[in-house]
């Protein structure tokens, strides 16, 4: 029986009926007196220099209150801060097709629309790349062709001779990979892409700034370089490696004195807060970000857009509050989605199932601007070696710009892609020595309390448990080749972060933080700076508040998403809230709950451990008959130690990763763990692939509310299902249409499954607890969505034969290769583990 009295049990969230009744009031449900309407500008060309724009006309316009262009706002930003490469508006060149060059604010959207018409711009048109191997091979050599370039890198290089194309090259090894596959008895080739996808929120982005003129502004007209004065924790610090952003206006203009205030559907408002500070030129201590309740994100807000800062220079100008909402197809523009990754694989095993060495060589589609690329590059390589052991392991990853819209965190950040191509690799060497695809697994899981290959800490590792689960779920044993042709199943696992060790900018300050008030009427306050983003965070601290300190959760109130008054959350991103802020909450409620024990056991003349607080009362724990309502233990407690307050907060430890550049990127103070299973019928006529069941297995450490972990696994599956049959963001070439346009930017044509289209997802969750979570705790948003796609495609392979190594599995792309596999004499059953009774498929290298 728990101990438990609210973690571990089904809960309500506590923001559910607010939601689900419409009462919650979301960015764009905001209006205030005199609010203007923005809008903003895009480029029509995928890449081209600006020569001149003309506002005057808009300007004119009746009902303009205010035009802003790039040179007002010329400072480069970035979530990452060595690589600011992007203005908030286009200063002289745009890199896409959707690149913001201008933005007006008037008095409606209509007038605002015919401003942007009235604003002429003088484009000089430059060549585009589009595919990122010619991107990647572009080269310029000024002695020979000149000193200007008919086709300019999309980014100058920040050195002499280097390719302006290229945002992050990384090469690891760890052990010896060339002997590891020498010796290797069998070893599996194989090439995959991973098409792009878009994160599909239903709330567009949406934000509202409002400047209020005050008292001076003790910075007022004193201009100093980007880093003069500056130490760690201030914006702007540290300053960019190798150069970056060198020019970005390295003297900040005088403005005037006053407040902004920013309201935004971001997932990260600490990060927004500096980088409107930075950018703006303003005293941090003067503005404000505040997060309304978000309708979805999922990484597609996890970092400042252009609207937040036409928002505030806007009011800053018009001295009105500015609101901008994107459209659908601006939100499919603005991107930051998954990147497409073109990935080669090297597997050396040995005929026990042992790996013997991963080699894997992946290019990364990053499009026009950095984002968090530079971590996605490290990611696409140091996330996959858990949770199997790998003697020897290389990776080699390259990002690259290309002309289309920044690509950067989707669920799963980075790790998706390679996951697809190492899980579909463990099924062909399983395959090729005659094994089961879910022994080969266990055969090389890695244990817990360990470290991997690239001398990541791994702690509590439920994996093994998650294999046997899904396999018992699933009937794996009595079924796997042995279903009828056009039916089969498949199993993936994989791992993930709950957490990066490290945050974006470097500090030694708290990662996370609460503060939690107490009440003599019984009621509880907390504070919190974390993102709530639809995943339930609020919630979360709420049951770790009612828990320790006994109330009822209808007691405890959650105030978050305001930079003013909760203290610094680095934002909802890498799978890090749970696990992170659920330690800042225990810290905080541990500390009141010791008062109040501490008050009472003096009132009862009892030790301070004799006295639990649960139900809403304070009971004496050797006769529990014995006892007195919360808020009268809180009375004495407050009465004892005055009013009751306390702060608690997180921060990693630093002894958990390798001691080599890139060490940091990837180490996480704990990670979960996933196997799924998937069912699929695949029509062996059309290509129709009809993926009918998958169990999801997943140590979460501690499901502090398991309903609510059930619905993150479940939804994980979902998007992981759904990339693998119909995600593509795309974009069209010279050859069919205008190059660079988006070719479905509408939930119309962008195809994401319905209700009716989804399979039956079973979660089944796995507790390991975590010797460092919260009770035990470990991320559950993120990591379930990896395995779905390769156990998908490894399912397809038990029903028809065919091997699916680029995505997604559309019945076009399914229907070619079972043609091709039809007309090589491969269509037909796999040969089950042990080689019989069926035809072999392929023909592995």
């Amino acid at each position: 029986m728990s101990d438990f009295t609210i973690v571990g049990r089904n809960q309500r969230k506590v923001d559910g009926q607010a939601k689900a009744s419409g009462r919650a009031r979301y960015t764009d449900d905001l209006s205030f007196p005199g609010m203007l309407h923005g809008k903003i500008l895009r480029s029509p060309h995928p890449h081209a220099r600006i020569l001149s724009i003309d506002t005057s006309e808009a300007e004119a316009l009746e009902g303009v209150r205010a035009v802003v262009t790039g040179s007002e706002m010329a400072v480069t930003y970035g979530v990452i801060p060595w690589t600011p490469d992007e203005y908030p508006l286009c200063v002289d060149r745009v890199r896409y097709i959707g690149d913001g060059v201008a933005a007006v604010a008037a008095v409606d959207e209509d007038t605002a629309n015919r401003a942007l018409k009235l604003i002429h711009v003088e484009y000089e048109p430059l060549p585009a790349f589009l595919d990122p191997f010619k991107a990647l091979e572009h080269r310029f050599d000024p002695e020979e062709n000149g000193s200007e370039p008919e086709a300019p890198f999309i980014h100058e290089p920040k050195k002499k001779g280097r390719n302006g194309n290229i945002t992050k090259v990384v090469k690891l090894a760890f052990g010896d990979v060339e002997e590891g596959l020498e010796n290797a008895e069998v070893v599996v080739e194989g090439k995959y892409f991973f098409e792009g996808s878009t994160h599909a929120p239903i709330e567009p982005h949406c934000a509202i700034g409002l400047w209020e003129p005050d008292g001076e502004d003790p910075w007022e007209g004193v201009a100093f370089s980007e880093t003069e004065g500056r130490s760690p924790g201030d914006p702007g610090w540290p300053p960019p490696e190798d150069g970056a952003g060198e020019g970005d206006g390295p003297v900040r203009a005088p403005v005037p004195a006053g407040k902004l205030t920013v309201w935004s559907s971001t997932q990260v408002p600490h990060y927004l807060h500096r980088e409107l500070s930075r950018v703006l030129g303003l005293d941090p201590a003067r503005v404000r970000v505040v997060q309304p309740p978000v309708g979805g994100a999922f990484g597609g807000k996890s970092e400042p857009f252009d609207l937040e800062f036409c928002v505030a220079k806007l009011a800053m100008k018009a001295g009105r509050p500015v609101k901008i909402l994107y459209t659908r197809e601006e939100v499919f523009y603005s991107h930051r989605g998954r990147h497409p990754f073109h990935m080669e694989y090297r597997v050396g095993a040995n005929r026990d199932g042992k790996l013997t060495a991963v080699d894997a060589r992946t290019l990364l589609d990053g499009g026009a601007y950095a984002s968090f690329g530079l971590v996605t590059t490290y990611y696409s390589g140091q996330l996959l070696t858990a949770p199997y052991v790998m003697p020897a392991y290389r990776f080699h990853s390259t990002r690259v710009y290309t002309n289309k819209p920044a690509c950067g965190p989707k669920r799963g950040h980075g790790s998706v892609q390679p996951r697809f191509a190492f899980e579909v690799q463990l099924d062909k060497v399983a395959e090729r020595i005659g094994m089961d695809p879910m022994e080969l697994r266990r055969v090389n899981f890695m244990g817990s309390n360990t470290r991997t290959v690239n001398e990541l800490r791994v702690t509590s590792n439920g994996f093994l448990e998650c294999l046997e689960a899904v396999e018992r779920a699933s009937g794996w044993k009595e079924r796997f080749r042995r279903l009828p042709f056009g039916q089969g199943l498949g199993v993936a696992g994989s791992c993930y972060i709950s957490g990066t060790n490290y945050p974006v900018y470097p500090n030694e300050m708290p990662q996370s933080a609460i503060q939690i008030q107490i009440d003599r009427s019984g009621r509880v306050a907390v504070f919190s700076g974390a993102s709530e983003i639809g995943q339930g965070v609020d919630s979360m601290v709420a049951y770790v508040a009612a828990e320790e300190l006994g109330v009822p959760l209808e007691y405890v109130r959650v105030y978050a998403g305001d930079t003013d008054f909760t203290p610094v959350d680095l934002g909802a991103y890498s799978s890090r809230v749970t696990f992170m802020l659920g330690n800042a909450c225990l810290d905080a409620a541990r500390k009141l709950r010791r008062k109040v024990q501490e008050a009472v056991a003096e009132a009862w003349g009892c030790s301070p451990k004799e006295v639990l607080l649960a139900g809403g009362r304070a009971l004496f724990a050797r006769d529990t008959a014995r006892q007195i309502p919360i808020r009268e233990a809180f009375v004495l407690a407050e009465t004892k130690f005055g009013t009751l307050g306390e702060v608690g907060w997180y921060n990693t430890p630093k002894d958990i990763h390798g001691d080599y550049r890139g060490g940091t990127i990837g180490a996480s103070p704990a990670y979960s763990f996933t196997a799924h299973v998937a069912e699929v019928d695949v029509d062996a006529e059309t290509g129709v692939v009809d993926v009918r069941k998958i169990w999801v297995a997943h140590d979460c450490g501690r499901a502090l509310n398991p309903v609510l972990v059930e619905g993150q696994m479940e939804g994980s599956a979902y998007m992981g299902f759904a990339e693998a049959l119909m995600e593509e963001h795309i974009f069209k070439d010279a050859d069919h249409g205008r190059a660079g346009l988006h070719n479905a930017p509408s939930l119309l044509d962008y195809r994401i499954p319905t209700s009716l289209d989804t399979p039956e997802l079973e979660a089944l969750i796995v507790e390991s607890l975590d010797p460092e979570g919260p009770y035990g705790a470990k991320e559950a948003g993120e990591g379930p969505l990896h395995p779905s796609i390769p156990a998908i495609a490894n399912a397809i392979h038990d029903a028809v034969g065919v091997r699916m190594d680029s995505l997604p599995f559309s019945p076009p792309r399914v229907w070619k290769a079972l043609r091709e596999a039809e007309e090589e004499g491969r269509l037909g059953k796999p040969a089950p583990p042990g080689g019989v009774g069926a035809v072999a498929t392929e023909v592995l290298p």
